[in-house]
């Protein structure tokens, strides 16, 4: 059989795997539950395998649809990358662009560079720091788009671009002392308030032993044994892992990733933010 897949079905693939429910998915992608069965039926009668378990209370991938996965972000990618390319092939001027520095080195920087080789006469200005820091610039003026951490509880505006698990994170072998010690960003930084936070409301002992203002001397610190820290759950690198449960620390919710933009973006700058919000859309969050 001829394998013909079109945009929708991919995107209701990805929200089914990101979700792990059909009815959540099916509100992603504004299409009714049944669409949805119907839809992954079809894709899974084309490629002659299943892609989800459906046994359990939430569906999960089978080994054939962890494969399928990236393809099918790639070709998401690529779809929307060949349109924008064609159809804003001209497009020049300056964008200001601020990022938290964690996010901008691990998801952003092949983001950039396709927008960079796709639209070569954009003048992209990018500078990292805390998102408390980037709120204030935005608010003077200082950016045209920022992408910022914030509460979804607490904060709303801009859009939703990436939902971020956070976890306490401590080196292989980190054993604490009476008081946890803790490795953290100076104020203001959304992590550090939520571990306080969270400590706090457990009527856990905590004291800061280390504090750095970027994620290498963070992720430094954490290895050489100075404490533990919050990291979001994919971004942990080797020698760290997850230390939740051995040290019984209190749970820490969701952080989200919102996207902000003046008013009167010039139009390279509204191709900017279509670029970005589809290329994280498409690696999943």
């Amino acid at each position: 059989m001829p394998f013909f897949v079109d945009t929708l079905q991919l995107k209701s693939f990805v929200a089914i795997a990101d979700t792990g429910t059909f009815g959540q998915a099916a509100a992603a992608v504004n299409r009714t539950q049944s669409a949805l069965s119907l839809q992954i039926k079809k894709l899974e009668e084309q490629l002659g395998c299943e892609l989800f378990d459906r046994t359990g209370r939430r569906v999960v991938l089978t080994p054939q649809g962890e494969v399928f996965l990236g393809y099918a972000r790639r070709m998401i990618q690529l779809q929307w990358e060949a349109f924008s390319r064609l159809r804003e092939p001209d497009v020049e001027g300056e964008i200001r662009f601020g990022t938290p520095e964690d996010f901008a080195t691990h998801y952003l920087p092949e983001v950039l560079a396709r927008f960079r080789q796709h639209h070569p006469r954009v003048q992209l200005m990018v500078a990292c720091d805390l998102t408390l820091n980037l709120f204030d610039g935005f608010q003077r003026g200082d950016y045209d788009v920022i992408l910022a951490k914030r509460d979804p509880q607490r904060v709303k505006g801009g859009t939703k671009v990436w939902r971020e698990p956070l976890v306490w994170a401590g080196a292989d072998g980190f054993r604490p002392g009476e008081r946890l010690s803790l490795v953290l960003s100076p104020q203001p930084c959304i992590y550090r308030a939520r571990a306080l936070a969270a400590l706090d409301h457990s009527r856990r002992s905590w004291h800061i032993s280390y504090t750095s203002p970027s994620l290498a001397g963070t992720l430094a610190a954490v290895k050489a044994g100075l404490g533990v820290t919050v990291l979001p759950a994919n971004m942990i690198p080797p020698g760290i892992h997850p230390v939740r449960s051995e040290l019984k620390l209190p749970a820490l919710a969701d952080a989200e990733i919102a996207l902000l933009k003046r008013d009167e973006l010039p139009k390279a700058g509204h191709v900017f933010v279509e670029h970005i919000v589809h290329s994280l859309e498409s690696r999943g969050h």
